[in-house]
Order: C-alpha cells, then sequence, then structure tokens
C-alpha cells in the first residue's frame, strides 16, 4: 500500500510541474490567416490627386506615381502658354503701329501696310491670342481631370480573369470578316 501511495504521490507531483511549466509560458493563440490580399480603398485619392494637380500642374501624375505623363502636362500647357505670349507680342505691335498711323507717324516697323492691314492683323493676332489662352486653360483642366480619373482607376481590381481583347470573325452570310471585342470573365 505504501508504493501505490508513493507512486500516486509522485505521478501527482510530477503532473502538477508540468502543468506548472505549461502556464509560466505566454499564452499562445492560433490566429487564422486571411488569404484574400486586401486592398485599402481610400475615397479621397482621387480628390487629393485634383486637388495636388490644381496646385501644380502635373503633382498630381506625380502624387499617382504617373511620372511619365508629367512631361506632356509641361508641354502641352508650355506650348499653348508660348503661343499665346506670341500672339499678344504681335497684337500690341500692330495696334501700337496703327495708334502711331492715327497720330501721323509713319515711321514703324510696318510702313508697308495701309491702315486696313494693321486692323485685320490686329483681328487675327487678338483672335489667336483668345483661342490660345482658352487652349491653355484647357490643358490645366484636362491635367486635373486625368489625375482625378487617374487615381480612381488605379483603385480598380484588375486581375488575369479579366481580359479584354480583339477578335476577327466571318460573317455566316456573306462570309466577310468581323471586327469586334470580346469581353471574358472566368470565374
Amino acid at each position: 500500500m505504501n508504493r501505490i501511495i508513493f507512486i500516486g504521490l509522485l505521478f501527482f507531483l510530477l503532473g502538477t510541474t508540468t502543468v506548472f511549466a505549461q502556464s509560466k509560458k505566454e499564452d499562445a493563440t492560433l490566429v487564422a490567416k486571411d488569404t484574400l490580399k486586401s486592398n485599402d480603398i481610400d475615397p479621397l485619392t482621387p480628390a487629393k490627386a485634383a486637388f495636388y494637380s490644381a496646385i501644380l500642374p502635373g503633382l498630381g501624375q506625380a502624387y499617382n506615381k504617373k511620372y511619365w505623363k508629367i512631361p506632356l502636362v509641361y508641354g502641352a500647357i508650355g506650348t499653348s502658354l508660348y503661343f499665346y505670349l506670341d500672339n499678344n507680342k504681335k497684337y500690341h505691335q500692330y495696334r501700337d503701329a496703327y495708334k502711331r498711323r492715327l497720330e501721323g507717324y509713319n515711321d514703324d516697323d510696318y510702313k508697308y501696310l495701309d491702315d486696313s492691314r494693321l486692323i485685320a492683323g490686329q483681328k487675327f493676332y487678338q483672335r489667336n491670342r483668345d483661342l490660345s489662352a482658352l487652349v491653355t486653360l484647357g490643358f490645366y483642366v484636362l491635367n486635373i481631370i486625368d489625375a482625378n480619373v487617374d487615381a480612381a482607376l488605379i483603385q480598380f481590381n484588375v486581375n488575369e480573369r479579366l481580359s479584354l481583347r480583339p477578335e476577327i470573325y466571318p460573317d455566316d452570310v456573306t462570309l466577310r470578316p468581323n471586327v469586334g471585342l470580346t469581353f471574358n470573365y472566368h470565374f
């Protein structure tokens, strides 16, 4: 009987030491990993890109990490701004020459032109100046719209299951080739 109590007491002590040893360890909890990749969508991203592009043209494209568009933005705005300034300068030259003609002077660079030609030149360069200002404003607005739309489209999930391909197929009746687009989505 002594042996049974001794063996029972031994198992009891050994059993409690392993329990105490396990309780001293930090509590490890199992966490299931998410197998789907979560895309954090920021609804203010298009507004930020448009705001940055409105402050400084091309900054919205840099915010969207489309650096190749920045030279296009500055090329378009710079070229139209150049034509605005050039047409404005020529308009003022024709206007000043016409004003001097009305005062009685004939010592300007446009001696070979009569008064009607000076008026026609003023109208021509004034119209081109105003058109260049509208084109400059249009490119500025297009820059803002491009940054906004590009930021909105970046957030769309486009993967390999979605495809759009051109397809040429023969007509059933005339056997002439038809051109079309196929839109495929694989589940």
